[in-house]
């Protein structure tokens, strides 16, 4: 339940989680749920393009993981009529590899690249010409005998999403013609998505488990879908088959998820805030090695949700449980708990680089 590689309410997959989430992934812009903004946004884009017989304008996802952007790049590709092609920032570690994939395109094409923003920076030079010009040079030799050879890229699009948008290059950002946030979704978007989910899965849920479920699932999809396959087999083998209040509520009581969302690891996170450290502040390594996590675990899986929750703040001094996190933890807060060091507005995706 720990960790980046697949925890039960951890927005990020494994391979058989990914393989287990595709079946409930909308395949249509139409069937989208939520982000109506942005699906509108996309809707003129691609209407239009369609209409002139042009690739549409690069386009440029971001937000936290688990909100849809793989999903939303595919639909682009399936709007489209088109092929798609995955690959990820960090797999692209040579120009060379770019070149390969982008001649291989076809006229029309989609190139996906998620985490564009770990790409790396010969690539990335590369692809700029690839964007606006649609074409690459390939360096071949060494030193002052080295020979650029120009090659034509067929008109394609791309589509990258990024969980961490600030780390994008200036250069690469302008070079998108369309660049949307996702945020989280609302509880009530939360259930109708789980109430499509579970008549996809043959899962039979009432409003009343389908409510307890979005309650705990932090606002992402990806969570909320994971949660009620859980819920689904405590159903199966310890209830009638129904994902009612009450099953939902015993079935996540046994997966360690809290009336909040918090898991385990949250949970581990404000306890050594709150018990070992009397509230902070604590710099994030000494609050990794308290809790037995690496320190990009615990700022990129569990940090979002518990400031969004307003359990824990990030200060110039480090981190800081609030007083909404002892009494969630049932302490008592001290007299004053750190009114002074509590942001007011915290920022859920800005880099924290303090460490004091």
């Amino acid at each position: 339940m720990t960790g980046t590689d697949g925890g039960l309410v951890s927005a990020y997959a494994n391979e058989a989680e990914r393989d287990a989430e595709v079946s409930v992934r909308p395949k249509r812009l139409d069937e989208f749920i939520a982000q109506h903004r942005v699906r509108d946004q996309l809707d003129l884009l691609l209407q239009g393009a369609m209409r002139r017989g042009s690739p549409p304008d690069h386009i440029l996802l971001s937000g936290p993981p688990g909100l849809g952007k793989t999903t939303l790049a595919n639909i682009v590709a399936a709007e489209l009529g088109a092929g798609i092609r995955v690959t990820s920032g960090p797999a692209i570690e040579r120009s060379g590899d770019l070149a390969a994939i982008l001649t291989s395109l076809a006229e029309g094409d989609v190139l996906f690249i998620d985490e564009i923003h770990r790409i790396a920076k010969p690539a990335e030079e590369l692809l700029y010409s690839a964007m606006e010009d649609f074409r690459v040079d390939v360096v071949v030799g060494k030193g002052p005998g080295a020979t650029a050879i120009p090659l034509d890229v067929e008109p394609f699009t791309l589509v990258g999403a990024t969980t961490r948008s600030g780390l994008l290059t200036g250069p690469m950002r302008d070079r998108f013609g369309f660049v949307a946030h996702l945020d989280f979704y609302s509880p009530a978007d939360l259930e109708t998505l789980l109430h499509r989910s579970a008549r996809i899965l043959g899962v039979p849920i009432t409003d009343d488990g389908a409510a307890e479920i979005a309650g705990r699932s932090r606002g992402t999809p990806r969570i909320a879908n994971r949660l009620l396959r859980r819920v689904r087999d405590f159903a199966e083998v310890r209830a009638d088959g129904v994902v009612s209040v009450e099953t939902a509520r015993a079935a996540l009581t046994v997966y360690d998820v809290d009336a909040l969302g918090l898991d385990r690891l949250d949970r581990a996170v404000l306890r050594a805030l709150v018990d070992s450290f009397r509230g902070g502040p604590v710099g994030l390594s000494t609050l990794a090695v308290a809790v037995g996590e690496q320190p990009d675990t615990v700022e990129e899986v569990c940090e979002p949700f518990l400031v969004r929750a307003g359990l824990l703040a990030r200060t110039p001094r480090g981190r800081v449980a609030t007083e909404a996190a002892w009494r969630h933890l049932g302490r008592t807060p001290p007299n004053g708990t750190f009114a002074s060091e509590a942001p007011t507005v915290p920022d859920l995706f800005s880099v924290d680089s303090a460490e004091p």
